[in-house]
């Protein structure tokens, strides 16, 4: 082998770990862009559905018989109107925030209510928030009247838990997730809807629980953050090339 081969060897090799690196770190950045451009067409779709969806006149729930067939694509954030009786005595609260007009927002629950319905099946309804203090309900001077009540609000799809969201724990009754069918098991009701209902702001007796806590603006940068990531990506392999040329020409 002549001398000139001999030195280009491992000025070649040392190109090896970096160019392993500068590879795993462009495959994070493109899967990152990637990742944001899924998230863009999965907020569109979503926004496309409040849009078509949350306003104009309260209509019919979708009938129990088509409960088992119930997409959240084709029904989700539709404005329905519900009669029926709360059974107050099987409330679940969830652990939530509620945005507040000055300062932090505050802490509190969701107060999830079974209203019974006519037919006899049972959807829950999303009452509203209320500060940690109005935990039990005698703080909250609500007084309703067991009798038939008329509900107005939003149709909303279960949630399911996220990667830093703490799973449901029914025997300590702690709840951080809208999750129907469990609230269902917790207390030991059936026919029970897929779905649950976010109330409008409707007054209650003391303010609580304040509903009408749906967010309807919905931000999308996505496509900003796509670009970022892919920006990064495309200046990495400029740096490194630049740095490879010249390391390669020493």
């Amino acid at each position: 082998m002549s001398s000139a081969a001999a030195a280009q060897v491992p000025r070649w090799r040392a190109l090896i770990a970096p160019g392993l690196a500068t590879l795993v770190a462009l495959a994070i950045l493109v899967s990152l862009g990637v990742w944001q451009l899924e998230r863009r067409a999965w907020k569109e779709t979503l926004i496309a559905r409040i849009e078509a969806h949350a306003h104009g006149q309260p209509s019919a729930i979708v009938p129990e018989a088509q409960w088992p067939d119930w997409r959240a694509a084709e029904d989700e954030f539709r404005r329905v109107r519900v009669e029926g009786a709360f059974l107050h005595d099987r409330e679940v609260l969830v652990h939530g925030l509620m945005a507040a007009q000055r300062g932090a927002p505050a802490q509190g629950y969701y107060v999830f209510t079974p209203l019974r319905l006519r037919e006899g099946a049972t959807m829950f309804v999303n009452r509203g928030f209320v500060p940690t203090e109005l935990k039990d309900p005698k703080f909250r001077a609500e007084g309703e009247a067991p009798g038939p009540v008329t509900v107005t609000g939003l149709v909303r799809a279960p949630e399911t838990r996220g990667a830093f969201v703490p799973s449901n724990d029914p025997a300590r009754e702690e709840w951080f997730m809208r999750d129907p069918a469990a609230m269902a098991r917790a207390r030991g009701l059936d026919r029970v809807a897929p779905f649950y209902l976010d109330a409008d702001a409707t007054p209650n007796s003391g303010g609580w629980p304040r509903g009408g806590q749906t967010n309807l603006s919905v931000p999308n940068n996505h496509l900003q953050y796509a670009m970022t990531w892919f920006g990064l990506a495309m200046t990495l392999i400029g740096v490194f090339g630049a740095w490879a040329w010249r390391q390669a020409r020493t």
